[in-house]
């Protein structure tokens, strides 16, 4: 590698000062409408709006705050007075030594003046004692003759129209329901079960109930196992349906039953 590469040549041009190249810059962009922002600015600028109050008082050094000062203030105290203000109070007691006036005597005849008043007396107006809102203004029938007589009316002591309806309705159903099961009877589909029967099956029910009833007892107090609680629920169940068949066998003496 040769010298020259390593280290340019040096010339007497190199030793003169040169004067720096002064870069013009463009000139900064103002708008035109900067003195009408600053018009703006000023028109609705106020003293509060950002750094408060101009004037501010400032507190006197005499007026330092106090203990308990915060807090609310009770009314004063009054004297407490018996029945509250402008109510007198009771008279006091009598004491051992008053007596009451005694020996005193009227010339008054009660017996007289009471007959005197009562006879001399205005009747008062009998109360009313029956309002007719059947219509749409309230008629107050007094004492008058003007009372409603029921015992009188045409319809009294006869059974009412919807009662002998409701009669009617429930035999013509008794009705159908017997030729129902006239019908059923006669083509054989169905029959009456015996007394002895339901005697027989009523009893068997009741031993079955026993018998699950002892077993419910034989159960632990405890049911800390899901096994326990199944086998305890299972045999709620049965012997709450039971129940409901031993109810059904006793309430209904007549039994029908379909011929398979």
């Amino acid at each position: 590698m040769s010298h020259t590469a390593l280290h340019p040549p040096e010339r007497i041009y190199n030793l003169i000062p040169r004067e720096e190249e002064k870069v013009q810059k463009p000139p900064r962009y103002i708008s035109k409408f900067r003195e009408q922002v600053k018009q703006e600015k000023q028109l609705y600028k106020t003293s509060n709006k950002t750094m408060g109050p101009a004037k501010v008082d400032m507190p006197s050094p005499d007026k330092y705050l106090l203990k308990h000062s915060k807090e609310p203030k009770r009314p004063e105290k009054k004297p407490f007075l018996c029945g509250g203000e402008g109510h007198p109070k009771k008279p006091p007691i009598p004491a051992t030594t008053d007596y009451p006036p005694m020996g005193t005597h009227t010339k008054k005849n009660f017996v007289k003046t009471n007959a005197i008043e009562n006879i001399m007396a205005v009747p008062r107006k009998p109360q009313p004692t029956y309002t007719d809102t059947r219509h749409g203004d309230k008629q107050l029938l007094e004492n008058s003759g003007l009372l409603p007589k029921y015992t009188k009316k045409k319809d009294y002591g006869q059974t009412p129209e919807y009662l002998q309806l409701r009669r009617e309705e429930v035999q013509r159903e008794q009705e159908e329901y017997d030729n129902y099961v006239k019908e059923r009877l006669k083509e054989g589909a169905m029959r009456q079960l015996p007394e002895g029967e339901r005697q027989n099956i009523l009893q068997g029910l009741k031993k079955n109930w026993d018998e699950l009833h002892h077993q419910f007892q034989g159960l632990s107090v405890v049911t800390d196992t899901a096994s326990k609680k199944f086998r305890k629920e299972h045999l709620e169940m049965k012997m709450k349906q039971l129940e409901r068949d031993i109810d059904l066998m006793e309430r209904y003496k007549i039994i029908y039953i379909t011929n398979n």
